[in-house]
């Protein structure tokens, strides 16, 4: 959180601008006598009302309306009451109507006005802390759906008694690792984001041995940049899931570039071509957790700044993602 954020989220700071606000709005209404002190008079008979208001009156009565409007408007009434009062010892005046109904309107103002920021302000908090626990969620959930794909390939190997499998195992580790630690930042290295790639890439190389053409290409600015953790690994893994033959070859091409602010990736594989029902499946059932889930985090995530396209023909499977950075 940078420094400018911590101001405006502090709770005093932003009390103060709310007043000064006020404050400000009563100079220009008042037009006799001393306007300053007049302004700074009737914020301090203001201020108990709004923050009876605001701590006590609208957090336990928010949902019971009959029991809010009551305890609002005596409130109103009350101190409108006491400030007549005070205006009178202190300015010596005889007691007025239209004083009591200037002073009423001047608190129900400032009331509702205050009302409104306080109902604002904790619709706001709500849908972030709605928004951060969804995003925790999904990314609870992300590490799994990987950890069970990659065990699968272990077993594989595994069965077959392969000498490939110790290195394998290490490169595991190092995954686990990294989505352990590093993934607990809402932002990670896109550096290191594609090493990650790497690694994974790297045991998909050796479970597939020469079967399949198997290319990562990176260009840009990566080392300065962020991106949100096991974002694109999502779409990497998915295109070795559904990895099938089209008519000549099995092939998964990986394409990262970042470009003015921008990142530009696109996962292509081929898919079995006659297959229909497991190119039904790339997006839908089982197959498709992981997929809805990087939908959603980028949603959540990237509103307006990013476009996902994903393109199926009859024998490749293309996700191209450009994202603001």
């Amino acid at each position: 959180m940078s420094k400018l954020d911590s101001w405006i989220d502090n709770k005093i700071i932003q009390n103060l601008f709310i007043w000064v606000f006020f404050f400000l709005i009563l100079l220009t209404t008042i037009s006799n006598g001393d306007r300053v002190v007049a302004a700074l008079f009737i914020i301090l008979l203001l201020a108990p009302a709004v923050y009876i208001n605001n701590l006590l009156i609208l957090p336990y009565f928010r949902n019971k309306h009959l029991l809010f409007f009551l305890f609002f408007v005596l409130n109103t009434i009350l101190f409108t009451i006491i400030s007549v009062i005070l205006v009178n010892i202190f300015t010596e005046q005889a007691f007025e109507l239209r004083m009591f109904v200037n002073f009423f309107g001047i608190m129900i103002l400032a009331l509702v006005f205050a009302s409104s920021i306080k109902l604002a302000k904790d619709s706001f908090t709500r849908r972030q802390q709605e928004k951060e626990a969804e995003l925790k969620l999904l990314k609870a959930q992300l590490n799994p759906h990987f950890l069970f794909n990659t065990l699968n390939n272990l077993y594989g190997l595994s069965v077959i008694k392969s000498d490939k499998l110790p290195n394998l195992m290490l490169k595991l580790s190092d995954l686990l690792r990294y989505s352990l630690y590093e993934t607990k930042e809402t932002f990670v290295s896109l550096e290191k984001e594609i090493i990650y790639l790497e690694n994974y890439i790297f045991l998909e190389k050796i479970r597939l041995e020469d079967t399949t053409t198997i290319q990562l290409e990176k260009s840009g600015n990566l080392s300065s940049k962020k991106i949100a953790p096991m974002l694109l690994i999502v779409f990497v893994e998915n295109a070795f899931k559904h990895l099938g033959f089209n008519k000549e070859k099995k092939e998964v091409i990986v394409t990262i570039k970042e470009q003015d602010d921008k990142l530009f990736f696109t996962s292509k594989n081929t898919i079995e071509t006659l297959n229909s029902k497991d190119n039904n499946d790339l997006e839908k059932g089982k197959s498709g957790i992981g997929l809805q889930n990087a939908k959603k985090r980028l949603a959540l995530m990237y509103p307006e700044k990013h476009k996902l396209t994903i393109n199926k023909n009859n024998d490749s499977y293309i996700v191209e993602l450009i994202l603001n950075l």
